[in-house]
């Protein structure tokens, strides 16, 4: 399979976990060959963090699968109608709809644990020491203190926000469920992966399944790049040999 025909990949992290949440599996895939780019996204305003993913999809080729961990899944939801998106992939990841932000898709569900280990200050929704275990448990806990202290600090009206588009309604989709999420409530995940009719797989893990478990979930990246490189090679195929 030649490096050009491949998708290229694109990550949009969400709250708390920075852009760097992503090391390990981003590795595994530039060793594959795939171009990767995580942004960084400011937390300021969702049409911002919108606008980082749109200015990384100039930055590789096209197409590209998203990759939104968390409220990055609002993110790619919103970016992903993009021309030059071809899949969509989310890890314990927001998918609102149409008619929904990230907080009204929430409370249709029960609260969880993290939220009672935040704390507002200068305008900022910041995560409490003793948060990260709801946050990352299944990690070292030398690993734990640095997704902590590398936290992005999201603006606190951020999940009020809200953007057109509904990326999954057209592009096919890949769900990565945590199973022991206790920062997204895992029957959120449940619900909206079956609602976007997702491939969907079952992670023993945290809210970190790309740090706890990079194995599988560079595994579901390479299943969702193999079907949309599948789905364009039949597509150039039929545009040289239409049937007549």
């Amino acid at each position: 399979m030649s490096p050009q025909t491949r998708p290229s990949i694109v990550f949009a992290h969400g709250l708390w976990a920075d852009g760097s949440c992503f090391s390990k599996v981003i590795s595994a895939l530039q060793a594959e060959g795939y171009e990767v780019v995580s942004t960084q996204n400011s937390l300021d305003t969702l049409e911002g963090d919108v606008a980082a993913v749109i200015r990384a999809l100039g930055r590789v080729s096209s197409p590209a699968i998203l990759v939104g961990h968390s409220y990055g899944g609002t993110v790619i939801t919103a970016a992903g109608t993009d021309d030059r998106v071809a899949g969509l992939v989310y890890i314990a990841a927001l998918a609102p709809d149409d008619d929904e932000t990230s907080q009204s898709l929430q409370n249709q569900f029960p609260t969880t644990d993290v939220f009672s280990h935040i704390e507002v200050v200068d305008g900022r929704v910041w995560l409490l020491p003793e948060g990260i275990e709801c946050f990352a448990g299944d990690l070292p806990e030398q690993e734990q203190k640095l997704v902590w202290a590398t936290q992005g600090v999201p603006a606190a009206d951020l999940f009020n926000q809200k953007m057109a588009g509904t990326a999954w309604r057209s592009k096919p989709s890949w769900y990565i469920v945590a199973k022991n999420d206790r920062t997204v409530h895992p029957a959120l995940e449940r619900f909206v992966a079956k609602r976007m009719g997702a491939t969907t797989y079952e992670a023993d893990s945290s809210h970190v399944p790309m740090l706890s478990n990079p194995r599988l979930v560079v595994d579901v990246i390479r299943t969702a790049a193999n079907a949309v490189q599948g789905r364009m090679a039949e597509r150039v195929q039929y545009e040289h040999h239409p049937s007549h």
